[in-house]
């Protein structure tokens, strides 16, 4: 028996080698092409990360015409993304579009921040609203944001006690108080209440310093929408900006989250509940 196991490993390890002397050279051409990409990007200079979750934000800021492709490489595929390389009035830009849900926009930022050369990460995206007082359009600006998609469940019927321990100000680092929100409470911002082919019931209005919370899951519950609020204050939801804090906070790299409030979480008549809701 031993001398069988033996063997098998001497096999499995041959035709390890074999395998990865056979390859290697196929990939070696196109990861030093990657390489050499990315050095000639961070060569133009630090960059702003710009980060989104759906589709819909893509075409938003595409269609803005903000954004300038860079002519010598407007774009790198790297780790299945693709990372968009350009401009926005003079100041580098890498832009990509993450997916939806913390693992996605975690890898997507890391990536930015492991690979490329960045002087800050944006995020921005729609939101479900858990504050009645927050209109369809309106744009937060949190100064904290908490994971809120990991509970306890207690029996049913168990005694009542304190189980939201969820405490903000616990968890606050860095200090909510950075330069860059410090930055953005003093823009002045008009947004518009029309578009082409739609008006929203009242103008919207830019909401500095609440609290936000994301969670794995597309919030279609009033009630635990009710709850988030009532317990922790929590005046929008999402899926990302959880993560997207908490990978570039880590390292010490600026960030700045704006949610747009695109529906009453746990109130969605027309939308499917995999839709991301009224824009």
């Amino acid at each position: 028996m031993a001398m069988a196991l033996s063997s098998l490993q001497v096999l499995l390890f041959s035709l390890l080698l074999a395998a990865s002397a056979m390859a290697f050279p196929a990939q070696q051409p196109a990861m030093g092409r990657v390489r050499w990409q990315v050095d000639r990007i961070n060569r133009r200079g630090p960059s702003l990360g710009l980060v989104m979750s759906y589709v819909d934000e893509d075409t938003a800021l595409q269609a803005s015409g903000y954004f300038t492709p860079w002519r010598v490489l407007p774009f790198v595929d790297l780790y299945g993304r693709r990372f968009h390389i350009g401009s926005i009035r003079g100041v580098n830009v890498i832009y990509a579009l993450t997916g939806q849900r913390r693992l996605n926009a975690a890898v997507t930022v890391q990536t930015l921040i492991d690979v490329f050369s960045m002087s800050g990460i944006v995020h921005y995206g729609t939101a479900g609203s858990s504050n009645d007082s927050m209109s369809f359009g309106d744009v937060s600006v949190p100064k904290l944001v908490a994971y809120t998609g990991a509970w306890t469940w207690k029996k049913f019927k168990s005694p009542k006690e304190s189980s939201t321990e969820l405490s903000f100000g616990e968890y606050n680092t860095p200090n909510g108080d950075s330069a860059w929100f410090k930055i953005a409470e003093q823009l002045k911002v008009k947004l518009e209440r029309c578009n082409d082919t739609f008006c929203l019931p009242t103008t919207p209005q830019v909401v500095y310093g609440l609290k936000g919370a994301s969670a794995d899951m597309f919030l279609d519950n009033a009630e635990y929408r009710k709850f988030l609020f009532r317990e922790f204050r929590v005046s929008t939801v999402d899926e990302e900006s959880a993560a997207v804090v908490m990978t570039t906070t880590s390292p010490g790299v600026p960030v700045i989250v704006f949610r747009g409030v695109s529906d009453l979480a746990g109130n969605m008549v027309v939308n499917k509940p995999d839709e991301p809701g009224i824009y």
